[in-house]
């Protein structure tokens, strides 16, 4: 390792987030010039051009982004471990980015939030709603929550919030339209709205009374990364769906979608709370993590 690899890193960080060397300059207290020399001295050393310049503004060269996005979780952790060791009270403070699906934050994250932002005023949130799979620390994000009957075998912590049931729904629609089936085998003569994130997304698991477990390869009619589109194309009666019940609960609960396969156990899906492998939590992440389970608490 050389003994000025982290020359520059900070001013760079701060050139790209505030858009120009002359408000870096302002941020940390340098002159233009010397902000301009530091970024100058940084690209020479790395061999790479990282900003492309006008006399108006900057712009990320594709190693500039790549750069930058590990150089930034570089200056938070640094940060994080700045007040680890300096606020003695662990007041919450800076920027909060967290990841989490769409159907679980309108039923779950949402007060949790409210909770956290009520109790840490310095807190500023970054949240991401969102089914896509993210490299939480490449990606730059303190915690995500997800949902899944198991994770991948991962080095990151990965914390169980709680368990809901899934259900197999198909709307009265889709129902009087095309016939209800009755056994889950009956799905491959069915539209099926399949979440594109699996692995396999038209394999199907399902269990006999008896706990033997079969699979269903069903007719994949749409194909959906998203566990609220999945929701509108089946209450639109496009098809059948399996999803977990956070996404669907008021649907089942006033008639809009009906439930299938009833005495085919469906398997449960798992919500966890997702967070880099580190000894020391950083007061914001670890506060939020608190309400999570408090949260979650009231749902187990």
């Amino acid at each position: 390792m050389t003994n000025n690899i982290f020359d520059g890193v900070l001013i760079f960080t701060q050139v790209v987030k505030s858009g120009g060397f002359g408000a870096a300059a302002q941020v940390l207290g340098h002159s233009n010039s010397h902000i301009s020399k530091e970024i100058n001295k940084l690209e020479e050393r790395l061999g790479v051009r990282l900003l492309n310049r006008t006399t108006r503004s900057i712009a990320l060269t594709p190693e500039g982004q790549l750069y930058f996005t590990h150089c930034e979780q570089l200056v938070n952790d640094a940060q994080d471990a700045f007040t680890l060791l300096t606020q003695h009270d662990e007041n919450p403070k800076g920027e909060l980015k967290i990841s989490c699906p769409v159907g679980i934050s309108q039923s779950y994250i949402q007060p949790v939030i409210e909770q956290y932002l009520s109790r840490y005023p310095n807190v500023k949130l970054n949240l991401d709603l969102s089914d896509k799979r993210i490299d939480l620390v490449s990606d730059g994000f303190d915690l995500v929550v997800r949902a899944a009957p198991v994770l991948d075998e991962s080095s990151l912590i990965c914390k169980r919030l709680f368990s809901c049931p899934t259900y197999v729904v198909a709307s009265p629609s889709y129902i009087q339209c095309h016939g209800q089936p009755y056994h889950p085998k009956e799905l491959q003569n069915h539209d099926c709205i399949c979440y594109s994130n699996h692995k396999v997304p038209e394999r199907w698991d399902f269990t006999h009374k008896n706990g033997e477990h079969f699979v269903v390869n069903v007719r994949q009619k749409i194909k959906s990364n998203n566990g609220n589109m999945q929701a509108s194309m089946a209450l639109a009666g496009f098809g059948v769906c399996r999803l977990p019940e956070f996404y669907i609960k008021e649907a089942l609960e006033t008639g809009q979608l009906a439930s299938l396969f009833e005495e085919f156990p469906q398997p449960m899906v798992n919500v966890y709370a997702i967070y880099p492998s580190k000894k020391h939590l950083s007061p914001k992440v670890r506060c939020f993590i608190d309400l999570l389970d408090e949260q979650a608490m009231l749902i187990r």
